[in-house]
């Protein structure tokens, strides 16, 4: 029996996200939170497991909002650099021989001014999704990560009604 070879691409794709390297790196490894900002628009996601280290691995699902389309799949942890870098396989639980395959993908974090440059080289796609589409995808999931882990820009006169609400708080916490 021979093996059909998988025509690949690969994708290179930044977005500077503003919050701290520390943040958006938890926001990969976090079940509950990849589950909300990875699923691009029209689709939500399921994490099934999640093993963050080295040598671990996860699987998850994305599904369309209409339920027509319905993707899983996982890979394993090559290497994980705190706040920094997090490389790690992912294929397709499919029957479909065009999607067969293993996908490598990198993403880096590097601090920049005014937040966290973050660079993915996700290399092995399948042919058979444009490379359009990935890029598209990817844009869309890095809104969402931004909507999740940027800071709002605070008024002088929100940051001190804040820091009021804190101090009431933890007089309230001192007072039990």
């Amino acid at each position: 029996m021979s093996e059909t070879k998988v025509s690949q691409a690969t994708l290179k794709i930044s977005r500077t996200i503003k919050a701290p390297a520390e943040r958006v790196y938890n926001a990969f490894l976090d079940p509950d939170q990849l589950a909300k900002w990875l699923p691009p628009g029209g689709y939500t996601a399921k994490v099934y497991k999640m093993d963050a280290k080295v040598g671990g691995t996860y699987r998850m699902s994305f599904t369309s909002i209409d339920k027509k389309d319905h993707s899983v799949f996982g890979g394993k942890y090559l290497e994980l650099t705190p706040h920094s870098k997090i490389k790690y396989t992912d294929s397709f639980e499919t029957d479909v021989p065009a999607l067969k395959g293993e996908m490598v993908t990198t993403i880096t974090f590097r601090p920049v001014k005014g937040g966290t440059e973050v660079n993915v080289v996700q290399a092995g796609i399948p042919k058979i999704i444009p490379l359009e589409m990935a890029e598209l995808g990817w844009g869309s999931s890095f809104n969402n990560l931004a909507a999740l882990v940027e800071m709002p820009e605070l008024t002088e006169a929100q940051r001190k009604a804040s820091e009021a609400v804190g101090k009431r708080i933890e007089a309230a916490g001192k007072a039990k």
